[in-house]
């Protein structure tokens, strides 16, 4: 591996906009780091499967799918047992014998799979696939620096994307609590009632017409505020004692009903 690899590395994290973005810069900096190799992708689990996240220019996209749908193969089985799985020769390999004939009719002649560690994942792995059989012995050594150094490449992006979905998950959650307090009030004003009561009556209001409780307070706001009446229920459904047409008697002419 060259000596500028590592500051390569850190600054294709830098400039990526995300996983995708970075694995993708990985995997083509494998195969121009890497001698012999001739494509590259990166596995890792996720959601309880095995999962290319990216892959080289030129990497047919059945490689790695295929080990997936049998549960078996150099990635497979370098990213479970996170043991370094070598492949000088594809055509005289005895271990996955479905798999080698499928990679030896795209054109594969060698592989090299190597174990990422990486930080709250099941397993990961760096997939090399050569088209000359042994093509990547001499580039052995130089693929298990760049695995590692991709492994902490891997794990940075990983931790960010997962602080990401938290960030989002709570300014979701901050939103909708939000916009329910807003239909609360909006009733508690309206119908002069506990706030209490009125949650009660938007959770019954939800329940009755299988709606989310968020859905329906955002509606009831919206309405609210753009119909300018400022009467909930009359159009979404909350009921509201003594509005017409929600089952309270109209006493507008003497008690009886127009």
């Amino acid at each position: 591996m060259s000596p500028e690899t590592p500051d390569t590395l850190d600054h294709a994290m830098v400039r990526s906009q995300g996983l995708d973005t970075l694995l993708r810069d990985l995997t083509d900096r494998a195969v121009q780091e890497v001698p012999g190799a001739a494509a590259c992708s990166i596995t890792v689990r996720r959601y309880d499967r095995l999962l290319t996240l990216a892959g080289s220019t030129g990497l047919p996209r059945g490689l790695d799918l295929r080990q997936y749908e049998n549960g078996s193969g150099p990635c497979v089985d370098a990213a479970e047992t996170g043991r370094t799985q070598y492949v000088p020769d594809v055509a005289a390999e005895t271990r996955w014998p479905a798999y080698m004939e499928y990679a030896r009719a795209a054109g594969v002649r060698c592989v090299l799979a190597l174990p990422l560690d990486v930080d709250g994942e099941a397993g990961a792995a760096l997939n090399l696939y050569g088209t000359e059989p042994r093509a990547l012995a001499e580039g052995r050594p130089t693929a298990r620096l760049f695995a590692e150094r991709a492994a902490g490449a891997v794990n940075t992006a990983l931790r960010i994307e997962r602080q990401r979905a938290s960030v989002a998950d709570v300014r979701t959650a901050l939103l909708s609590r939000s916009v329910i307090d807003q239909a609360v009030g909006i009733l508690m004003a309206r119908e002069r009632i506990a706030a209490g009561v009125a949650l009660d009556r938007l959770r019954r209001a939800s329940q009755d017409r299988n709606v989310k409780l968020r859905d329906l307070c955002q509606d009831l706001v919206a309405r609210v505020g753009g119909d300018g009446t400022g009467v909930p229920g009359q159009r979404t459904g909350v009921p509201r004692p003594g509005v017409p047409g929600q089952g309270a008697p109209d006493r507008t002419s003497g008690g009886r009903r127009q």
